[in-house]
C-alpha cells in the first residue's frame, strides 16, 4: 500500500497539470499562472486534495534542478565573450541599481541585511524564457535591444546562481546579520562558484565532450539520453555534497553540455522533463498559498506589481542609458525587462527567507510576481509605443544633415532599415565596422529606432541629398530595398559623378540579379536563412574581413535564428512553462 500512497501526489500533479495547461492556453494566459491557481485550489489551504510531503518536494526540486539545466544548456562562454560589454557593464550595473533600491525598501520594512541582499537580488531579476519569447514574437531577437536584453538576461543568470549559492550558505550557517559575517558569506559563496565553474569548464572540454564524440558513434539515442540526465543529476549532487546546491549543479551539468555540438540534441531530449517537472515545482508554490489572504492583501499586491515594474523599467532604462544608449532604447529596454522572474519563486521557497517575509508578504510577492510574467507582451508593447513617440520628439536626428555631424564620413552606406538592412548592420557592428544607416520610411525608421539602431532620415536616392550623404567620400553603398526603376534612372549619374562607390543591392530572383547587373549594380540573391545573411557576409568580404570569422559569424546567427525559430512554433503549438 506504500507505493499506492506514494504515486497519489503524482497522479494528482499530473492530472491538474494537464488541466491547467489546456485551460490557460485556451483563454491565452501563462501556464505558470494555471499553475498557481490549481495548486492552490487542490492544497491545503482550500480542499486539500493534497499536502506537501516528500514526493511532491522531490518532484518541486527536479523541477528546479531541470529548469537550471536547461539556463545551463543556452550558457557558453563563447556568449559572455561575443556580448561582453553589455555581460559585463550593462548587466552588473543593473543589478546593483535595482538590488539597491529593492534592498532599501526591504531594509525599511524590517528585515535584516542579509535578506535585503537576497530580496534585491531575487526582484532585480528578469523571465529569460518569458523575454526570450516575446522577442521572438516580435521579430526583435537581432535588434539592439534583443541582443542587449539578451545578454543582461545571461548576467542575471550568472548572477541568480551565486545568489542562490548566498541563500544557501545562510540556511547552512544560519542568519548572520553582523557585516562582517555577511562579507565572509557574500566571499565564500562567490569562491566556491569560481571554483565549482573552473572545475565545469575543465571537465567539459576534457571529459564529457570526448565521451559524447564516443557515444554519438554508438547510434544509440537511449544511451545519449541517458547519459545527458547522469551528467545534470550527477553535477546536481556534486555539489549538494560539497555543500553547495543542486541548482548550482545542475547550471553547471547543462554549462559543460552547452560547450559540446551536442547542446540542441540534449536540449531537445530534456525538455519534456523539464517542463513536466518544473509545473510541479509552480504547483507546490501555489499550495503553499491562502487564497484568503490573498483578498484580503488585493491592495498590497497592486502596490508591490507597480512598484516593481516601475522601479525596474526606470532603473534598467538608467542603466541603458549611462552606457550609450538613446533615450527611446532605453526606455523600451526597460520595460522589456521590467518583469519578475521564475526564479525569484525559487528564491522566495526557501524556508529561511519564506520565513523571514511571513505568510502573508509571500502570498503578495508570488502573486505580484506571477502577474507581471502575464504583463511583460503588454509591457514590450508599452515600451514600443513610448519609445516611438519620444523619437518623435527628437527631431535634429531625424534629419540626413545627422550624418554629417560627426568629424568624419563612414566609408559604409546602409539604405533601408528593414529585416535584411538590420542583418547587414548586425553583422557590420559584429566586426567592429563603423557605418551610416539612412531609412526613408518614417514607420520604418521609428520602428528601428526604437529598437535601438543608429540611423537618419532620409532618402539617399535623391540626387540633391547624395551632396549632403558625402557620397564622393564613401566606399560601399549597400542598398537593402529594391527599386528597379530608380536604380535604372540613377545608375547613369552615379557612375559619372561617384565611380568608385560599390553599390551592393539585396534581391530575391536570379530575374532581380540579371536586371540589376544590367545597370550597374552588385546584386546578391537572398538565398540562406535568416534573410539577408547572404549579403551581409558579401559586404563583410568586401570589407576584406577574414573569411574564417564571417563563417563564425554566419553559423552564430543561424543558430540564433533556427533556435529562436524552434521556440516561437513550439510556444505557438504547444501550452509550456514560459
Amino acid at each position: 500500500m506504500y507505493e499506492v500512497h506514494a504515486l497519489e501526489p503524482i497522479l494528482i500533479l499530473l492530472s491538474v497539470g494537464i488541466f491547467a495547461i489546456t485551460l490557460m492556453q485556451r483563454i491565452g494566459l501563462s501556464s505558470i499562472v494555471g499553475y498557481l491557481i490549481a495548486g492552490m485550489l487542490i492544497g491545503p489551504y482550500s480542499i486539500g486534495l493534497i499536502h506537501e510531503s516528500e514526493t511532491t518536494k522531490l518532484l518541486a526540486d527536479l523541477g528546479v534542478v531541470f529548469l537550471l539545466f536547461d539556463i545551463g544548456l543556452h550558457f557558453s562562454l563563447s556568449s559572455i565573450w561575443e556580448a561582453r560589454r553589455d555581460i559585463l557593464g550593462l548587466g552588473p550595473l543593473q543589478i546593483v541599481l535595482c538590488g539597491l533600491a529593492f534592498g532599501a525598501i526591504a531594509m525599511a520594512m524590517g528585515l535584516g541585511p542579509e535578506y535585503a541582499v537576497i530580496l534585491g537580488g531575487a526582484f532585480a531579476l528578469s523571465s529569460t524564457a518569458v523575454v526570450v519569447q516575446t522577442l521572438g514574437e516580435r521579430g526583435q531577437q537581432t535588434c539592439p535591444v534583443g541582443l542587449t536584453g539578451t545578454a543582461v538576461l545571461i548576467f542575471q543568470d550568472i548572477f541568480a546562481i551565486f545568489l542562490l549559492i548566498f541563500a544557501a550558505s545562510l540556511e547552512i550557517g544560519g542568519s548572520t546579520t553582523t557585516e562582517s559575517g555577511l562579507a565572509i558569506i557574500v566571499l565564500l559563496a562567490v569562491l566556491k562558484a569560481v571554483v565549482a565553474f573552473i572545475v565545469a569548464v575543465v571537465m567539459g572540454r576534457y571529459a564529457v565532450k570526448p565521451l559524447f564524440r564516443f557515444l554519438a558513434t554508438t547510434k544509440n539515442e537511449e544511451i545519449f539520453t541517458a547519459t545527458a540526465l547522469l551528467v545534470v543529476l550527477a553535477t546536481a549532487v556534486a555539489t549538494g555534497g560539497a555543500g553547495l546546491s543542486l541548482t548550482l549543479g545542475a547550471f553547471l551539468g547543462g554549462m559543460i553540455i552547452s560547450e559540446t555540438p551536442y547542446r540542441h540534441v540534449i536540449q531537445t531530449e530534456a525538455k519534456p522533463f523539464r517542463h513536466l517537472l518544473l509545473g510541479f515545482f509552480f504547483i507546490t508554490v501555489g499550495m503553499s498559498l491562502n487564497w484568503r489572504i490573498l483578498i484580503g492583501h488585493w491592495a498590497e499586491i497592486l502596490i508591490f506589481l507597480f512598484a516593481l515594474i516601475a522601479i525596474k523599467a526606470l532603473l534598467v532604462s538608467a542603466a541603458a542609458r549611462v552606457f550609450g544608449w538613446s533615450t527611446p532604447g532605453s526606455v523600451q529596454l526597460g520595460f522589456l525587462l521590467a518583469q519578475g522572474s521564475e526564479l525569484t519563486f525559487v528564491i522566495i521557497a526557501m524556508p529561511m527567507v519564506r520565513e523571514s517575509l511571513g505568510e502573508g508578504l509571500v502570498g503578495v510577492v508570488i502573486t505580484g510576481i506571477a502577474t507581471s510574467l502575464v504583463l511583460t507582451p503588454t509591457l514590450a508593447t508599452l515600451g514600443n509605443r513610448l519609445a516611438r513617440i519620444l523619437r518623435q520628439r527628437i527631431p535634429d536626428s531625424m534629419s540626413s544633415d545627422a550624418l554629417l555631424s560627426s568629424a568624419t564620413t563612414t566609408p559604409l552606406l546602409v539604405f533601408g532599415m528593414g529585416d535584411v538592412g538590420r542583418m547587414v548592420v548586425g553583422a557590420l557592428e559584429a566586426h567592429n565596422l563603423p557605418y551610416d544607416a539612412i531609412e526613408m520610411d518614417h514607420d520604418r525608421f521609428l520602428a528601428a529606432s526604437a529598437d535601438g539602431y543608429s540611423m537618419a532620415f532620409g532618402d539617399p536616392s535623391d540626387v540633391r541629398l547624395m551632396g549632403t550623404l558625402a557620397f564622393a567620400q564613401r566606399e560601399t553603398l549597400v542598398v537593402t530595398i529594391i527599386r528597379y526603376e530608380v536604380a535604372k534612372a540613377l545608375m547613369p549619374i552615379m557612375r559619372d559623378r561617384y565611380p568608385n562607390l560599390t553599390r551592393f543591392i539585396a534581391v530575391d530572383t536570379e530575374e532581380d540579379k540579371t536586371r540589376f547587373e544590367a545597370v550597374g549594380m552588385r546584386p546578391i540573391v537572398n538565398r540562406s536563412f535568416p534573410r539577408g545573411i547572404d549579403i551581409a557576409a558579401a559586404v563583410l568580404r568586401n570589407q576584406h574581413v577574414d573569411e574564417a570569422n564571417i563563417q563564425t559569424w554566419m553559423q552564430r546567427v543561424q543558430e540564433r535564428a533556427l533556435q529562436a525559430a524552434a521556440d516561437l512554433e513550439e510556444s505557438r503549438t504547444v501550452a509550456v512553462t514560459p
